[in-house]
């Protein structure tokens, strides 16, 4: 059960609520005079501690042995006694932190029921700070994905700014992992024990949308039965993440851009302000600029929002990093008919990294999910994947075509290594031979393209020694095949 520190002047008490305390199982130091108790609690390190105020009838050693209390790590639950006639002495206690105070004479049960309230407050504030931690630890700046050089410059930016309460606008596609880097700016600042609100601004129509943001007073409109905080007023001391920003109304923009300029939110219905203390993270998949020339965004909020400004790159613009986000979706991943772990061939991973993927990280997190889940013998081949993923790189196309790659055998040696240093390939194609009218930049890509080719000769086709003679990836190796193809 638990560890409780008594602490009365009446010997006949002690005894009392000690032999009670036992019975049900908790462990009991019980004290009858100050300084043995205040000794006590640095032994002992109690959960509980249950004090009279005066030990002595003159001085309210009961608030010393409170603070003693508090102090210890992790800080005890104090419940305090006291007679008739010092309730404001125990109210001075409350504010000073104990969790409760009984007053004598009480029942035994009635002091079991207020041990066993403050047992289940202990484990919610244990629970919470555990979940915080790892929260705190999920959303690290080590847990984003990514060693492309425009996911270094997202990181280093993370960095500088995250212990700010600069407004910062995440830019980005959809899927691109916007939200998480709202949290990882929330959780690595100094507001990370305050709330953190996300906030899909494109999923409530306008009225709905202003009375979750500002909150409504009761009758303010048809179904407000009772008075309500809007997520401003829930975030307070926090992050309020507006996901989606561009497809604010007109009028929400309006109160948004009050809410940034004053720090302060009017509910619906209600006339006086109320101030808040609240961090705000926006984030949009539009081109804020065209919507401002559109008219239908406000160019005043546009600058408000876009204090610092933190761009998303696309997956396409950065493939290298395929291989490592693949190996990530796959850790830990066991085959619920197997229970084996999850492995992937080269040509499923060649495949992966040819992909534009207009999804982002999302559409591949989801097409990993699905081959993990289909695939047979722990392996994820190309059949695996999304029927639409496979058709798009099917076409015709010359000798990069996906039906030409060479099929992997059944050797585990012939699996691709989920490590981060191994980047996917695919064969290369013979270059035509230059025109005489063509290009600087085109006589240059048929110069790289022949002096790759002549690599691979000397690798005897092995793609991924070419690779590392030539000191690029294997999928570095595939965009530039890639890039031809759709130049042919």
């Amino acid at each position: 059960m638990a560890k409780v520190l008594l602490v009365d002047d009446e010997l006949t008490m002690v005894q009392m609520v000690t032999e009670m305390l036992r019975q049900e199982g908790h462990e009991v130091f019980p004290f009858t005079n100050f300084k043995d108790a205040i000794s006590g609690i640095e032994t002992h390190a109690p959960e509980i501690v249950i004090t009279d105020l005066y030990l002595d009838k003159t001085r309210a050693h009961g608030l010393e042995i409170l603070q003693k209390a508090r102090s210890i790590t992790p800080p005890a639950s104090v419940i305090v006694i006291t007679a008739f006639g010092s309730i404001e002495t125990a109210v001075e206690a409350m504010k000073s932190g104990a969790y409760d105070y009984l007053e004598k004479p009480f029942k035994l049960d009635e002091l079991n029921l207020c041990i066993q309230r403050a047992l289940s407050y202990n484990e919610a504030i244990s629970e919470n700070h555990y979940l915080k931690k790892q929260l705190k630890k999920k959303y690290q700046f080590s847990q984003i994905i990514g060693t492309a050089p425009k996911m270094q410059g997202v990181f280093k930016m993370i960095e500088r700014v995250a212990d700010t309460d600069s407004t910062i606008l995440i830019l980005g596609e959809s899927g691109t992992g916007k939200e998480l880097v709202a949290r990882a700016l929330h959780f690595n600042s100094r507001r990370q024990f305050a709330p953190f609100i996300p906030v899909n601004c494109s999923a409530l129509p306008e009225n709905l949308l202003e009375s979750e943001l500002f909150g409504h007073r009761k009758g303010s409109f048809t179904g407000a039965v009772n008075d309500k905080k809007g997520l401003f007023q829930e975030a307070d001391g926090g992050t309020i993440f507006l996901d989606e920003v561009g497809s604010m109304s007109p009028m929400l923009q309006s109160r948004l851009l009050r809410v940034l300029q004053e720090r302060e939110v009017r509910r619906v219905g209600e006339n006086i302000p109320t101030y808040i203390n609240v961090r705000v993270l926006a984030a949009t998949n539009e081109p804020l600029e065209k919507k401002i020339k559109d008219g239908t965004f406000r160019e005043d909020l546009y600058y408000r929002l876009n204090v610092i400004a933190i761009t998303m790159p696309s997956l396409r613009e950065r493939r290298d990093d395929i291989p490592l986000l693949v190996a990530h979706f796959l850790k830990n991943k066991i085959n619920p008919r197997t229970g084996q772990p999850v492995q992937i061939t080269r040509q499923t991973m060649e495949v992966l990294s040819a992909h534009d993927w207009p999804g982002n990280v999302r559409e591949l997190e989801n097409a990993i999910e699905r081959a993990a889940t289909l695939c047979e013998d722990n392996v994820i081949q190309v059949t695996d994947l999304p029927p639409s993923l496979v058709q798009n790189l099917a076409q015709p196309s010359g000798a990069g075509d996906i039906a030409q790659l060479p099929t992997p055998m059944a050797s585990p040696t012939h699996l691709y290594p989920l490590n981060p240093a191994n980047q996917a390939a695919t064969p290369l194609p013979t270059p035509s031979a230059p025109q005489s009218d063509a290009s600087l930049k085109d006589f240059l890509r048929e110069q790289e393209l022949a002096y790759l080719n002549r690599t691979l000769a000397q690798t005897g086709g092995d793609k991924e020694r070419a690779a590392l003679s030539l000191g690029i990836s294997l999928a570095t190796l595939y965009r530039k095949l890639s890039e031809d193809e759709r130049n042919a």
